[in-house]
């Protein structure tokens, strides 16, 4: 976009804002809302059909929308006012692409040239049509056909089929395009609220800033040595202080060379936000997140933002989403984070796959279905090596209906996959795969939530070891917190049930919605511009289909 053009662009929002169309007509067959929003009246002037339909032949991208559009509203004007000025609500769609442009945003944002080009007739002539200009028809069309790519882009994004191939399964949220559109042109502009969840929202206020310090040097940080702790000098110490300060993890600039307890606590911040381990050190995982530089992160907020697009404008006032590049369980209630943990999800190679489902059973002192490849892999090769396998895993062989088996009776070396026609699975207690309790959400993909025998895999601060399912580090809270509203279930009554010999099935009385996400930029609770790894390289290939990149 050129500085002119900029200029312009910000020089006509202003004056357009203030202005209001006048001489309005009241809609035909409609009395005037009553609800919180007050409905707007229809423009008194009107489009030709046949205008709507010349129009139409040379800009064909969503003529059916536009035609739609305009015949419900008998031709009347969306944008022009009686006064040959564009409206306040045209200059509120002005300024939501203006604003987009100074984000940065130019891979979500379509710029028509001849809506540009007509912007820069109107200002030489004064900001306005003079009456009867013959190009007024024309701009109020390429405002209407402006609206819909730039909705579709923005507030939709990529298409149900591109998502799906990027392994996203987490339901795409509809958009009535119309609809919006008859929202935003008779409501006041302060009214209209933009289709997309919060923190859409959120880390598009964050591109500002990082557009900022994209504009000024980002030179890499060399350390001589391997760790630097609180108390030592080095001059390295004074550039991670001054790359911090820039970064807002440092409020007060410091040039001295000493490591000192502030800076401890700034990096901390900032390994906090990383997702590094927090230390309070200086060491190469740090000095290798310092290094990222501006355009490496606005590109990152750019992929995210993308798919937030596609996730519910609203969400609801409770559910649980995993963010698997966090490695974390956030447990939302009351439209507020109310606590989180972490979790260990699928390596690289048995993807945690990414949808939502809603949780409807809590399973205590559960047994463990051996899956198909696990069976193939591990447990009949085992078995082969050695007849005691089973028992010293407290496991059993039973029949589809649940029969027991007599392990010994069986010929294993004749026995693959795809032949064994029995289940194996693991008994309750200390050594099952699934520990003391899992949370089931049913789903095609068989994958759920789970405590685990393994805890110190907790510790480890990249946690991709399942194979695919959800590994939870506090299981009794969850089920506290999912059973909460029942008071039959008390913390002993389950406290008991997660230690007993016999698998137990509750259904929830409510279900709660699950998501199960991949997001490598967000903003979290306390405000904060987080950054992960892409663990699957999800975000790889999703920049290749934004950006063109390799």
């Amino acid at each position: 976009m050129s500085l002119r053009y900029m200029c312009h662009f910000l020089l006509l929002t202003t004056v357009l804002l203030a202005a209001c169309g006048e001489g309005r007509k009241r809609r035909k067959g409609h009395d005037r809302d009553t609800s919180h929003y007050t409905q707007q009246e229809y423009i008194d002037r009107k489009l030709d059909s046949n205008q709507v339909n010349s129009f139409l032949q040379h800009d064909t991208a969503y003529a059916e929308y536009i035609r739609d559009f305009y015949r419900q509203r008998e031709f009347h004007y969306a944008w022009i006012g009686n006064d040959g000025q564009l409206t306040e609500q045209a200059g509120n769609f002005i300024n939501m692409m203006k604003a987009d442009a100074d984000y940065g945003l130019n891979d979500s944002t379509i710029i028509s040239k001849p809506l540009r080009e007509l912007y820069d007739t109107l200002l030489m002539e004064g900001d306005k049509f003079r009456k009867g200009d013959k190009a007024m028809p024309r701009a109020e069309l390429l405002l209407t056909a402006q609206f819909f790519a730039y909705g579709n882009k923005v507030w939709s994004g990529l298409t149900s089929d591109s998502a799906k191939s990027l392994e996203w399964f987490i339901p795409r949220k509809k958009i009535n395009m119309q609809s919006l559109l008859d929202s935003m042109v008779n409501r006041p502009a302060s009214a209209f609220e933009e289709p997309v969840n919060k923190q859409y929202k959120l880390l598009r206020d964050q591109l500002k800033k990082l557009a900022v310090l994209e504009k000024a040097p980002w030179d890499s940080l060399k350390a001589s040595r391997k760790l630097y702790k609180r108390g030592e000098r080095d001059t390295i110490v004074a550039v991670v202080k001054q790359r911090l300060h820039i970064l807002g993890d440092l409020a007060t600039a410091d040039t001295s060379q000493l490591f000192t307890p502030v800076l401890d606590t700034a990096i901390r911040n900032f390994q906090e936000r990383m997702g590094l381990k927090t230390d309070g050190t200086i060491q190469p995982a740090l000095l290798n997140a310092l290094n990222v530089t501006p355009r490496k992160r606005i590109q990152q907020i750019l992929i995210n933002m993308e798919r937030i697009r596609w996730m519910p404008a609203e969400t609801p006032a409770e559910y649980l989403l995993v963010n698997i590049p966090a490695f974390k369980l956030y447990v939302y209630d009351n439209n507020k984070l109310d606590w989180s943990c972490n979790v260990v999800v699928g390596k690289p190679g048995t993807n945690t796959v990414i949808f939502s489902n809603e949780m409807k059973y809590v399973v205590f002192s559960p047994y463990w279905n051996v899956p198909p490849g696990i069976l193939v892999h591990e447990v009949l090769p085992a078995m082969k090596r050695n007849a005691g396998y089973l028992a010293r895993q407290n496991m059993e062989v039973v029949t589809g209906s649940g029969s027991p088996v007599n392990p010994g009776s069986l010929n294993w070396a004749k026995y693959s996959g795809g032949n064994f026609p029995y289940i194996i699975r693991q008994k309750p207690g200390g050594k099952n795969a699934l520990g003391k309790v899992k949370f089931l959400f049913p789903n095609e993909y068989n994958i759920y939530l789970h405590d685990t025998p393994s805890k110190g895999l907790f510790g480890e601060n990249k946690r991709t070891f399942s194979h695919g399912c959800i590994r939870v580090s506090e299981p009794q809270h969850l089920a506290e917190w999912l059973l909460r509203k029942d008071s039959s279930w008390t913390e002993k009554k389950i406290v008991a049930a997660m230690n007993g010999d016999k698998e137990k099935f509750i259904t929830l009385k409510e279900k709660v919605p699950v998501y199960i996400g991949y997001f490598t930029a967000f903003v979290d609770s306390d405000g904060r511009l987080n950054f992960r790894d892409d663990v699957y390289g999800h975000d790889a290939r999703l920049a290749a289909t934004l950006f063109g990149a390799k």
